[in-house]
């Protein structure tokens, strides 16, 4: 199996279609959910991407502390992995306004928030959703993702069906049937891999960078079995016997585009893997050390303070106290 399958087996996602869009030219938005939105929306979620799914019409979009802005067509989907806020218009000269004062429900009850805005020139419409996970199993894809990008899906026929696929999805809403959400999350899902793929074909052959190592036939074999078998006794020598390389070779090519060496990379998923085992399940730390890879509780409890400050025992506590507040307040509001 390559890395991003494997990274993609334990992410826990979750995902969703949330919003479904109409805009009239000329118009101009400030499309960002708010922390208040997005702790509604998703109350648990460590981190939040959104994506915007163009149907129809075109659009520009940026974001606002400048940079250039994109330009987008019917079938481009418009990507944010960091949740920054962003700007989106048929002129993005124009006073931007809130799209959260221009939500409304569904009047059919469907669920999907909608949104009719715009001075009455021609069309764009847009299917919007999100992806949530765990910050630090997203890392290595986090970081190698820029803030704001742009996939046409379209022009690609690997990716085309996926925008017959959205479509029916928002209409799905109009009238909900069993299983409905179930169908909407997948979809969200199959849409944010298959724009990661779309997305590495582009890159230049010269990235650098975690996707642009997914690409590399060594440091992708690498990736993918330090994934799948992070408690394994992982040496240099031995991964690189595995994937066909001299010991060296495989050490400088990983670097070079991945940012730090093999074993170094590993020992930040072990204990990412370790804080996700720690807050989702009642298992024993020794067991939990033991199942990313570390021989004695002793050194796993020493790894895991240099990384996230505290012991494993008292992080995770202090974890579980922070989501029951959560779910305190969720409760308290009515969700």
């Amino acid at each position: 199996m390559d890395a991003l399958s494997e990274i993609l087996k334990v992410l826990h996602l979750t995902s969703g279609i949330f919003l479904e869009a109409e805009f009239t030219a000329p118009w101009c938005i400030d499309s960002a959910p708010g922390k208040e939105d997005l702790a509604e929306l998703l109350p648990d979620a460590e981190h939040v991407a959104i994506f915007h799914l163009l149907a129809d019409g075109t659009c520009h979009a940026r974001l606002p502390d400048g940079g250039e802005a994109l330009d987008l067509v019917a079938g481009d989907l418009l990507m944010l992995p960091h949740g920054d806020a962003h700007f989106m218009g048929s002129d993005l000269h124009l006073h931007a306004v809130p799209a959260a004062a221009l939500v409304c429900p569904d009047a059919a009850g469907g669920g999907l928030l909608r949104i009719r805005h715009g001075g009455g020139g021609p069309r764009t419409q847009f299917i919007c959703g999100y992806m949530a996970c765990d910050r630090r199993l997203c890392r290595p894809l986090l970081s190698a993702l820029p803030r704001i990008l742009r996939v046409s899906l379209a022009a690609d026929p690997a990716t085309s069906w996926m925008l017959v696929a959205l479509q029916h999805g928002a209409q799905e809403t109009h009238a909900p049937q069993p299983g409905r959400e179930a169908v909407m999350g997948r979809l969200a899902e199959l849409l944010f891999v298959e724009a990661l793929r779309c997305y590495i074909r582009q890159l230049p052959e010269d990235q650098q960078g975690w996707l642009a190592g997914l690409r590399d036939p060594y440091v992708g074999r690498a990736l993918a079995l330090l994934h799948a078998r992070p408690e394994h006794a992982w040496q240099v020598d031995t991964l690189a016997g595995a994937v066909g390389l001299s010991r060296s070779a495989l050490a400088e090519r990983f670097s070079t585009l991945i940012g730090e060496p093999p074993m170094q990379y590993l020992a930040h998923w072990r204990l990412a893997l370790a804080a996700q085992y720690l807050a989702r399940t009642s298992d024993a730390v020794a067991r939990i050390g033991e199942r990313v890879g570390y021989e004695s509780e002793a050194a796993f409890n020493r790894a895991f303070k240099r990384e996230f400050g505290a012991p494993p025992a008292a992080w995770r506590k202090s974890a579980r106290l922070a989501r029951a507040a959560v779910g305190r307040e969720g409760w308290g509001d009515g969700r």
